[in-house]
């Protein structure tokens, strides 16, 4: 299955503002080919390319003083199969679990473990640990909270959450990791694309949030926004929580005065010319 992803964002700067994005799919997944992978700015900036400590791929630029339209469109290969369902995969004792995972059991900005986690050992403590118990985790927190466009904010943590029943993809995430690190699954944030492949259309499209939990010695994706199996995860960026995360990160105001995101099938590579580059020619590409 190809799948083609991108977005534009406009922004409107008073002055020159630093700026670093975390925008580009990761190129280490191995279930997805990336294809083709288009960046623009205008006006062009200069623009370097490095990898934080979690691997994911950044880019660091200086908005100038005015408008500057940033745009990506990628086409990946995958396989089209759903997320895996693994419901023998079992939790590994914290004593046994490789280094890397320890940093997912931690409370961290967004996932506020120490005030969560008696409520966490009161409501799924007796539930069978491995698989079942994350995907109750997942049920409850897919029942409990209403998602709500409208209503999103910066500042909500996986507390607020679950005190005021109410937000957004992220904050789905947000709390189904706080739990489970609460019971001590190591539990890490994703954002990527996310289009709407085999099931309704939803719009506007919009980039997503689910979490991924280290169980039988290797991760595994679940999703408490949608809590289903889907199809054509695209990930951009793993952390502790959205703040390790950002899409944007500013080092000064901003205006956003644009934002669109796409994500959906299409036929061929051959038949999907890149979208045609900004004026003057695009100045930085991870790939040609």
């Amino acid at each position: 299955m190809l799948i083609r992803c991108g977005y534009q964002i406009s922004l409107v700067c008073a002055e020159p503002t630093p700026l670093i994005t975390m925008l580009a799919v990761r190129d280490d997944q191995p279930d997805v080919e990336i294809l083709r992978d288009h960046w623009h700015s205008l006006p062009a900036v200069p623009v370097s390319l490095y990898r934080d400590l979690a691997g994911n791929r950044c880019q660091r630029l200086v908005a100038p003083a005015g408008a500057l339209l940033l745009e990506g469109d990628t086409i990946i290969r995958c396989s089209g199969l759903p997320d895996q369902l693994v419901p023998q995969a079992v939790e590994v004792p914290v004593s046994d679990l490789p280094a890397a995972c320890l940093l997912y059991l931690l409370g961290s900005r967004y996932c506020e473990t120490d005030r969560l986690s008696q409520f966490a050992w009161d409501q799924f403590g007796a539930v069978p640990p491995g698989w079942g118990r994350v995907q109750a985790i997942c049920d409850f927190v897919h029942g409990h909270v209403r998602f709500a466009y409208d209503q999103a904010s910066a500042t909500r943590t996986a507390h607020d959450t679950l005190d005021q029943g109410v937000g957004v993809c992220r904050d789905f995430a947000h709390l189904a990791i706080a739990l489970c690190r609460c019971l001590n699954i190591p539990a890490r944030y994703v954002n990527g694309h996310l289009g709407d492949i085999g099931v309704p259309v939803v719009e506007p499209m919009d980039f997503s949030a689910w979490m991924e939990v280290y169980l039988g010695g290797g991760w595994h994706v679940f999703d408490p926004r949608n809590n289903r199996r889907r199809i054509g995860r695209i990930v951009i960026a793993r952390g502790r929580d959205a703040a390790d995360v950002p899409l944007l990160n500013s080092f000064g105001p901003h205006l956003l005065e644009g934002f669109s995101v796409w994500t959906h099938e299409v036929a061929s590579l051959a038949a999907t010319p890149p979208p045609a580059p900004p004026a003057p020619a695009p100045l930085w590409s991870w790939r040609a």
